[in-house]
């Protein structure tokens, strides 16, 4: 990333960081990807019971591998030997879980959040369920308006993600969205979070850095 597009990510993240604080959730700005992960582990006390979705950004900052290398109980559905084990892991997720790490796929310069999901365990865990969710964004997700969130979710981040787990989709062939009823499609949920009901429950560390899709 040049120099001017940091420049310029701290000015917006200023107006980003209070349009999420205005909207019930706890954000704060850092530059860097070790920065975020001192961040995220900062908000994660020792003993606590964290799990995650398909994050890429927490995996990219290194927080993945400092939570299983730390004294932290690990509901880790990567790890599950079974697909039958791998449910029981995201059903656990509601009734067990301290942490839930997300991030998203577009957010709008006022502070909405979208999220475009297949098995949908990962957008039905940040709207419900655990009692803590940290979502690590790079600047790269933040664009103008909610449409625009709503746009770079399902015509980007989408279909390179459909790509990443090497589905058979439209999408993954096209590197397109042909609005398909493709009994993999990957755009299955869409979540729109705009307030966080319970004050400081979802924590957004925005950084100024590209990272995931």
């Amino acid at each position: 990333m040049m120099e001017m597009e940091k420049v310029r990510n701290r000015k917006l993240a200023e107006q980003v960081v209070r349009a999420l604080n205005g909207r019930n959730m706890e954000a704060q700005f850092v530059e860097t990807r070790e920065d975020a992960l001192a961040a995220a582990l900062a908000l994660i006390p020792e003993g606590s019971c964290v799990s995650w979705g398909g994050v890429m950004t927490a995996h990219e900052i290194g927080l993945i591998q400092a939570l299983r290398e730390g004294n932290y109980v690990i509901l880790d559905r990567e790890g599950a030997p079974t697909a039958e084990e791998k449910a029981r892991i995201e059903k656990a997720v509601f009734t067990d879980c301290d942490y839930y790490l997300v991030s998203a796929n577009g957010m709008s310069e006022n502070g909405v959040i979208v999220n475009i999901d297949n098995n949908s365990n990962r957008v039905a865990a940040l709207a419900y369920g655990p009692k803590h969710v940290i979502m690590i964004v790079g600047m790269n997700k933040v664009v103008h308006s909610e449409e625009d969130a709503y746009n770079r979710a399902k015509y980007i981040a989408a279909p390179i993600n459909a790509q990443r787990f090497g589905l058979d989709t439209p999408c993954a062939k096209l590197g397109k969205c042909m609005e398909c009823r493709h009994e993999q499609c990957i755009c299955c949920q869409i979540l729109v979070t705009r307030y966080s009901r319970h004050e400081g429950r979802i924590k957004v560390i925005l950084v100024n850095e590209d990272l995931g899709f």
